[in-house]
């Protein structure tokens, strides 16, 4: 029978110096995180409608679109003083489509307060409602319209808040948990390569101006997942390199044991980056920021696995005199 397994064409036994390049993979990693804070300190993020407020007004065509009236539509909002309007179409059939209309509210320096902060979102709501039932006046009846959300200003505040604490307790968590698996060495050494993802992929989206919301939260959180499981399937192999290598140099015994799980490492990178891919490709326009910030976690989980976890244990030492737990 035809072999058709993809792991016969990866390389077996791989000696690669990764231990050797440390040097020139730290100094790429703190020039990256620099930019990144430097970039997110001077032009922060691009945040969606669910960390800066805003209204999101779901609307029923009888006619599909062109992209000739979507780009009307998305023009609205300038000239209504309400910034960009984020527009997403989502197909029902071949013929019918939603028009959801995204657009965000800044505060107002007349309007302060949870009540006023509503007030100005309903005005805003009631122009862009005006204007788009002058180019389809079918949008007039109310039963085409499918929904109406409001988020103010001190609720998508709350959410800021609560994404970022949810990244924190993560970080908090994969240290304990490494710590009592490993050793604290260990421990700091996953910390500090997960800190290394996210920060670089806030930086990438800082730079890239894509819309930061909450399914970036969740998507932050799943690539602190994926980069954990690669952290913690070579550091296995190191404690196991470890007590059978007992006098060999530190930095011999990392390099052995990223060369040992490197077939791995390639095989789970390349499948994921393949579903990735297809869900950024084809998923539509609501699943592109999600999409590709897995792509970028991907990408950068495996590089810090391998050239920030491994060689921080070189940095920290590890206790190869005791029992290893």
């Amino acid at each position: 029978m035809f072999d058709i397994s993809l792991v016969r064409y990866l390389p077996k036994n791989t000696n690669v110096p990764f231990i050797k390049v440390r040097l020139v993979a730290m100094v790429l990693s703190l020039l990256a995180i620099i930019a990144s804070i430097f970039l997110f300190t001077t032009k922060n993020l691009n945040y969606g409608l669910d960390f800066k407020g805003g209204t999101v007004w779901e609307f029923h065509l009888t006619e599909s679109p062109t992209d000739g009236d979507l780009t009307a539509i998305r023009a609205l909002g300038p000239k209504l003083g309400l910034g960009e309007l984020a527009i997403q179409t989502i197909g029902q059939s071949d013929k019918d489509k939603v028009q959801a209309i995204r657009l965000s509210v800044s505060k107002q320096a007349a309007l302060e307060g949870d009540e006023n902060d509503d007030q100005a979102q309903q005005v805003a709501l009631k122009s862009i409602q005006v204007a788009v039932v002058e180019m389809y006046p079918e949008v007039a009846n109310t039963e085409n319209t499918l929904s109406v959300q409001v988020l103010g200003t001190k609720v998508s505040g709350e959410l800021k808040k609560k994404g970022a604490m949810a990244v924190i307790l993560a970080l908090m968590m994969v240290l304990l948990y490494i710590w009592f698996r490993f050793e604290w060495q260990f421990g700091l050494g996953a910390v500090v390569a997960l800190a290394h993802d996210v920060i670089l992929t806030i930086g990438v989206f800082s730079f890239t101006a894509l819309e930061f919301n909450l399914s970036i939260v969740a998507a932050i959180l799943t690539i602190v997942g994926y980069s954990l499981n690669d952290t913690v399937i070579v550091y296995d192999r190191i404690r196991e390199n470890l007590r059978k290598y007992k006098k060999k140099p530190l930095a011999d015994v990392l390099n052995l044991s990223i060369n040992d799980t490197l077939s791995r490492t390639i095989m789970t990178s390349v499948t994921t980056m393949l579903a990735l891919v297809a869900l950024y490709v084809w998923g539509g326009p609501g699943l592109h920021g999600f999409a590709f910030a897995m792509i970028w976690g991907v990408f950068v989980g495996t590089y810090s696995s391998i050239f920030v976890a491994s060689p921080i244990l070189l940095l920290l030492g590890v206790n190869r005199t005791g029992p290893q737990k």
